[in-house]
């Protein structure tokens, strides 16, 4: 992203006049589709855009339950995403021109310093964003705490309505880095390792929506997201801080968050190896008990068809035997 220079009065639909006021045009682009739900004739065109299409309605099993909704993917998608593309754009830019520009004018960076801070700047905050959705789909939709609901009953056809909507938005944001890449005058030695950045994440986040993999592909961005925004405030901690004392410190917040997971995993492994060894524990000694119990049994029969115990010898049958 590179340094945007501001003229005072460029030339009206000029490159320079759509640059600096394209989140303005953006606005009224997506205004438009808002406006259009208003009217009878253009609602059906613009509900398609701005809501979520395929809505399936479950009936209740009893009286006591209530239905719900679900979702599949289709077609008319593409309207969708293409809506939530014009709002990642104005959301881009309000980030910029609210926060990052402030930053950088208190800062002086220099233009290589310039681009990188915006770039983290602005992939932190959808990482936050995006990591908080994703936990908080997890935690709603029992994801994380009942981990066999990611692979029974698949293919998973059906989506929940936050599911939906949150593979609806990061597809849209992954789309927004094009035209970003004009309205940001991005230089042209990083275009194409953007272009691969977005196109990479297009690819993979649409795989995982397409294929029926959007409770895998969740847990994965959400992991994936955790990491990037470590290492991006990191980036911006580096580029903030000429001494690198909070660079310092930001490693360390990362060193101690993998050995916390470690520590995690390693006790997590313990218990089911303990867990493991008692119940082999149970299964030998209840083995033991069997075999013993069977060979008991085998003697008592053995004593009774086919052994000659004392008293059977000294009985009056045996001496008559014995002596004819």
């Amino acid at each position: 992203m590179g340094v945007r220079k501001k003229s005072k009065n460029p030339p009206l639909l000029s490159h320079e006049f759509v640059i600096q006021n394209h989140a303005d045009i953006v606005s009224c682009v997506a205004m438009v589709f808002l406006l259009g739900l208003m009217f009878e004739v253009t609602a059906k065109t613009a509900v398609s855009f701005v809501t979520l299409q395929y809505n399936v309605t479950i009936p209740a099993i009893d009286e006591k339950a209530e239905q719900f909704i679900l979702y599949h993917y289709g077609f008319r998608d593409l309207a969708t995403i293409f809506f939530y593309t014009l709002v990642a754009v104005i959301l881009h830019a309000i980030v910029q021109e609210y926060v990052l520009d402030k930053i950088n004018r208190r800062m002086h960076f220099s233009k290589t310093k310039h681009s990188k801070f915006n770039e983290s700047g602005q992939l932190s905050a959808f990482y936050l964003v995006s990591f908080v959705w994703g936990t908080c789909i997890l935690a709603s939709e029992n994801y994380a705490t009942n981990p066999t609901n990611l692979w029974e009953s698949y293919p998973h056809t059906l989506m929940p309505f936050q599911v939906k909507f949150f593979y609806i938005a990061q597809l849209a944001y992954w789309f927004h880095v094009l035209p970003e890449l004009y309205f940001q005058k991005t230089r042209k030695e990083d275009i194409p390792r953007q272009l691969v950045y977005a196109s990479l994440y297009v690819f993979h986040i649409a795989g995982a929506y397409l294929l029926n993999l959007n409770r895998f592909g969740l847990v994965l961005l959400v992991l994936h997201y955790f990491v990037e925004l470590l290492f991006h405030i990191s980036r911006l901690f580096y580029f903030s801080d000429e001494k690198n004392e909070k660079g310092i410190s930001a490693l360390a917040a990362i060193c101690l968050t993998q050995a916390y997971m470690m520590w995690k995993f390693i006790n997590f492994q313990l218990k089911r190896w303990k867990e493991h060894a008692q119940i082999q524990a149970l299964k030998k000694k209840a083995t033991n008990t069997k075999s013993k119990a069977v060979k008991k049994g085998e003697n008592k029969a053995n004593g009774v068809n086919g052994t000659v115990t004392s008293e059977d010898r000294d009985s009056p049958r045996a001496r008559k035997v014995k002596s004819s």
